[in-house]
This record gives C-alpha cells, sequence and structure tokens, in this order.
C-alpha cells in the first residue's frame, strides 16, 4: 500500500513499476480533463462555420480524442489497459473568441482511475485540431490540458480548486 506522498509507480528500489491493482475493490469511476487550443479569429472562424479545407475539423477530432483514450496504455508506459464504458468529447470557443476549449470525460466501472485517459483524449483532440489548421494558422498555441474532477475508488471524489487552474 502506498501513501499519498509516495510515487506509486517506483517500487522500493526506485525502479519503473507498473501498480498491482489485483486487490482493489471494483467501483464506478469517471474523470474529466480539458484543454485549449488558442489561434487566430480567422482560423476559429473557418472551423466554427465549417468551412475549413478539411472538412469538419471537430468530427476528426472527436474521434481522435476517443481513439487517443482507448489507446493511452499504448502511449504511456505504465498505464494500465482499460476497458472504458464511455469517452465523451466536447468543444466550446473561447469567451474571448481566441481558441477552443476542449473537455473530455471518460468512465467505466474498474480497479483503477481514469485521469490519464481523460488527459490524453484532450491531448489528441488538441493535437488533431492543430494538425488539421496548421496549414493557415501554424502559430496555435496548445495549452491549460489539466484534470478538473476525477470520482470512485478509494480516493472518492477529487475537484480542481479555482486556485489550481493556473
Amino acid at each position: 500500500m502506498t501513501s499519498q506522498n509516495t510515487l506509486s509507480h517506483v517500487n522500493q528500489h526506485g525502479e519503473a513499476n507498473m501498480v498491482d491493482v489485483t486487490d482493489k475493490n471494483v467501483t464506478q469511476r469517471v474523470a474529466y480533463a480539458e484543454g485549449r487550443v488558442y489561434m487566430s479569429a480567422q482560423t476559429l472562424a473557418l472551423i466554427n462555420n465549417k468551412q475549413h479545407a478539411k472538412g469538419d475539423v471537430f468530427a476528426v477530432a472527436r474521434i481522435a480524442g476517443i481513439q487517443g483514450a482507448k489507446k493511452c496504455s499504448d502511449l504511456i508506459p505504465l498505464c494500465h489497459p482499460l476497458m472504458l464504458t464511455k469517452v465523451q468529447i466536447d468543444f466550446t470557443t473561447l469567451d474571448d473568441n481566441s481558441g477552443i476549449g476542449i473537455t473530455a470525460m471518460c468512465k467505466l466501472a474498474g480497479q483503477t482511475g481514469v485521469e490519464m485517459e481523460a488527459l490524453t483524449a484532450v491531448s489528441v483532440a488538441a493535437l488533431t485540431l492543430f494538425d488539421m489548421c496548421k496549414a493557415v494558422d501554424p502559430g496555435m498555441v496548445i495549452g491549460g490540458i489539466k484534470v478538473l474532477e476525477k470520482q470512485g475508488g478509494k480516493s472518492g471524489h477529487w475537484q480542481r480548486k479555482e486556485e489550481q487552474n493556473t
């Protein structure tokens, strides 16, 4: 058993270690993450008006984000492969029209949390938006990727506090 102040992916010898979740209870788990892609007003208008030469940017980025969540354990070496039961990706225009906000929700009934899957979903969706728009706006910036909330398991419910949003 590890305490909150120890790294769970390192064994007593300091070696990388996949956490053993065999004896953990199966519980409903959900995690929410967000990120942003900052871009020019012209690029944002192309996307929102569905006038981008590559087609529906949101549809492609949504599918990419879902696929990213499903492939998380292939990308992050010590993540457990999970049987996700729901992945949802949502896009919003930022209030100041400086870009697009991305929110991901990942859910399952399992023995380990889904924060990494939610973070991966947001990251892959953001990278896909960047890839599809880089020809018209190579100066885009991806940022603000973070876990907003997680529920389930031994640690219960955690939610990002306002002062943690930097």
